[in-house]
């Protein structure tokens, strides 16, 4: 009974955590962006140009971000990311070229960079000071997934009924005042103090202290591997699913359809992670091998509901691990550093990502997209291996132990 009442009672404070997420998420552009891209003089090159704009500001701010948030506050990093993400909803809106569009995807990287790995950091910690433990961690993320998959569905829904009624432009500009509205979500979040010790160190200190935790802890480097691969995995599926589409030549009325299961993925892999025992050898190699089959699969399929049924599968369970890993890192890593090492991760996963992404790109135009797949399929199996690698050995305690021993090291 008391363990059901602290569970509630960690619900209702991350209720406001819940609402600014549902409404950072709320992009009714986001459907119609290479629509209005279209209108205001943008190519193929110009549109690759943006997408790199942002790919580049990630990678740059993630980690600067993370330690700030760690050493200041994750509800006023939120803040800032919905800033940024307003002006880029701001700035696209009143843009007529390809330049001044440009600033609007800068403010977008800005947006990615503050948001990574502090949601998660701020669930945790949560947990921690309501529960005791993190052990409802993947159940309490896999909602917040959940809400964030379905403001991305209503929204793009929204969004193209709102574009044909009015213009793809005023999407960008109705989306504005949702971003501001989270601020005053995020805002009324009563922040966890588990990462404020009594005597802050000093900044140096903590930067390296958030550098060798990345670098040169080896009981987290099988977790930190299981994150790229997941990950990039999943940014795979997700920037090249719809080729496969193209490549049997799909009707042009099932790209919707198709669009939107893939991404409900995003909430229902969530969802999925709690109720999924990775520390169970079997599990884990069941959804090694499914994630395999999959991507085998795309090597293979021709038809649009196969292509699709295998991509949800990828989508679901990549998902589901990036939640399920979320929690290992941060079992292990103190939360004095918990926001800083996320965010480093995911900055790892972008400098793999994009390498990546022009390998498989230039397979695909080589060799097709079929024969592309087998780049996945490579990736599948060492991802297999690990998630068996960690329900096997890992050993969270031992790591948090090691951890807060680098910590007052340094």
């Amino acid at each position: 009974m008391n363990t059901d009442v602290t569970r509630r009672g960690a619900h209702r404070r991350l209720l406001p955590l819940q609402i600014g997420i549902a409404l950072q998420g709320f992009m009714l552009w986001l459907p119609v962006e290479k629509l209005f891209m279209s209108e205001i003089g943008f190519d193929p090159a110009t549109i690759g140009l943006v997408a790199g704009a942002y790919a580049v500001m990630v990678p740059l701010l993630e980690v600067p971000s993370g330690i700030l948030a760690d050493r200041w506050s994750r509800r006023g990093v939120l803040a800032v990311a919905s800033v940024a993400l307003a002006a880029c909803d701001l700035i696209g809106g009143l843009s007529h070229d390809v330049t001044t569009y440009l600033l609007s995807a800068l403010a977008l990287g800005v947006y990615f960079a503050m948001y990574s790995g502090t949601v998660e950091a701020m669930v945790y910690d949560t947990l921690v000071e309501e529960t005791g433990t993190g052990d409802d961690f993947e159940r309490q993320l896999g909602r917040m997934r959940f809400v964030e998959s379905m403001a991305l569905v209503v929204s793009s829904l929204a969004g193209g009924w709102v574009a044909s009624l009015l213009s793809p432009r005023a999407t960008y500009l109705l989306t504005v005042p949702f971003a501001l509205l989270s601020i005053g979500a995020y805002l009324r979040f009563r922040e966890p103090r588990l990462h404020r010790p009594s005597e802050p160190a000093p900044l140096a200190q903590h930067v390296a202290t958030t550098f060798r935790t990345l670098t040169r802890q080896r009981c987290l480097l099988p977790i930190i591997t299981l994150s790229v691969l997941a990950d990039v995995l999943l940014q795979t599926v997700f920037e090249f699913g719809p080729l496969w589409l193209v490549a049997v030549s799909a009707p042009a009325v099932l790209f919707g359809p198709y669009w939107a299961g893939l991404v409900s993925t995003h909430g229902l892999g969530g969802l999925l992670a709690g109720r999924l025992d990775f520390t169970r050898p079997a599990t884990a190699l069941a959804v090694g091998g499914l994630i395999t089959g999959a991507a085998a699969m795309l090597t293979v399929a021709r038809g649009v509901v196969a292509i699709t049924a295998a991509q949800i599968v990828l989508g679901l369970l990549l998902m589901a691990i990036t939640v399920h890993v979320s929690r290992l890192l941060n079992d292990a890593v103190p939360s004095t550093v918990r926001a800083g090492v996320a965010s480093g991760v995911s900055t790892m996963t972008w400098l793999v990502f994009l390498p990546f992404s022009l390998l498989f790109g230039a397979f695909s135009n080589a060799l097709g997209v079929h024969s592309a797949a087998l780049l996945i399929v490579g990736l599948a199996l060492p991802l297999t291996g690990l998630v068996a690698l960690t329900a096997r050995r890992w050993e969270p305690a031992g790591c948090v132990q090691r951890q807060t021993s680098a910590l007052e090291s340094v």
